[in-house]
């Protein structure tokens, strides 16, 4: 069992940067791919980012290639990302996920992976 709680949303102006943080606890943090994703009021969940288990590859939407950075510290059991340049429609819960199946460009997760309870991010204009 993994459990995941993400932390660093908040309320920020357009332009703005946050850091969202996804402390992790349990067996096999380092073995995991990892992701976030985010899901806007009236939308369906929609991928972020994704960091494979070592750090050396990762994946971003094109909505924010460039202006967000995915990151992990296997030492601290932590995974990051870093928002710059943040706009009104990143407005949503970001939740950090951890298992899944990662190829380095495509990040799917199963029934038996795991969530966090998300953290609200709204930026405005």
């Amino acid at each position: 069992q993994v459990q995941l709680v993400e932390s660093g949303g908040g309320l920020v102006q357009a332009g703005g940067s946050l850091r969202l943080s996804c402390a992790a606890s349990g067996r096999s943090f380092s073995s995991y791919a990892m992701g976030w994703f985010r899901q806007a009021p009236g939308k369906e969940r929609e991928f972020v980012a994704a960091i494979a288990w070592s750090g050396g590859s990762t994946s971003y939407a094109d909505s924010v290639k460039g202006r967000f950075t995915i990151s992990r510290d296997n030492a601290k059991n932590t995974l990051y990302l870093q928002m710059n340049s943040l706009k009104p429609e990143d407005t949503a819960i970001y939740y950090c996920t951890a298992g899944g199946y990662y190829t380095g460009s495509h990040y799917s997760l199963g029934v038996n992976d795991y969530w966090g309870q998300g953290t609200q991010v709204t930026v405005s204009s």
